[in-house]
């Protein structure tokens, strides 16, 4: 009998020592508090980086500053003054994972240099396929998923619906700043 409950017991904690491990994210904004689940083991370049940011407590007080209805909203570089903050090196695309951006995704804004993703990122409010890697040219290399919203997505449907302006040389800024208060690993 104690066999066989060594055995189960062994057999168990293989299995939760193979399980595929999820970091959670939360963010709470001035909108609302959305949960973001990371995909550590499909992009962990990219997690890792997202992760150095929100330890690092970079994310706080930034805003989303672009948002599009059924594309995207995107923050993690600006303060509400619209004033740019200091980034860590780019990291390597991770686009080849062959995950989609599909609604309630999290992925790396980039500019059109394939590796050039710092701490900027975006959450997908429609499935926009056409931002999967494609092929190895900067237009078509893709923009890297490393995660999902997993609780809070009614929030970011609230920020699509945000209304816009221009402001300096940046357009689809809301005219309300949403803040991200802070963010921070789900315990």
């Amino acid at each position: 009998m104690m066999k066989y409950i060594l055995i189960t017991f062994l057999t168990i904690l293989s299995l939760n020592t193979f399980a595929k491990k999820n970091t959670t994210v939360v963010m709470e904004t001035s909108m609302g508090e959305v949960e973001i689940k990371l995909f550590d083991e499909s992009a962990p370049i990219t997690v890792k980086n997202f992760l150095k940011y929100v330890d690092e407590k970079f994310y706080d007080g930034t805003i989303f500053h672009r948002v599009i209805d059924n594309f995207m909203v995107q923050g993690g570089g600006f303060d509400i003054n619209l004033k740019q903050k200091k980034t860590h090196a780019p990291i390597k695309n991770e686009a080849t994972n062959r995950i989609s951006n599909t609604t309630g995704t999290v992925a790396m804004a980039r500019t059109n240099v394939v590796d050039s993703a710092t701490a900027q990122f975006f959450i997908n409010v429609n499935d926009n396929t056409f931002l999967n890697h494609r092929g190895t040219g900067a237009s078509e290399y893709g923009y890297a998923v490393f995660g999902n919203v997993v609780k809070g997505m009614s929030i970011i449907n609230k920020m699509k619906k945000a209304q816009t302006t221009r402001k300096g040389y940046m357009s689809d800024v809301p005219m309300e700043n949403i803040i991200i208060k802070k963010m921070y690993r789900k315990k």
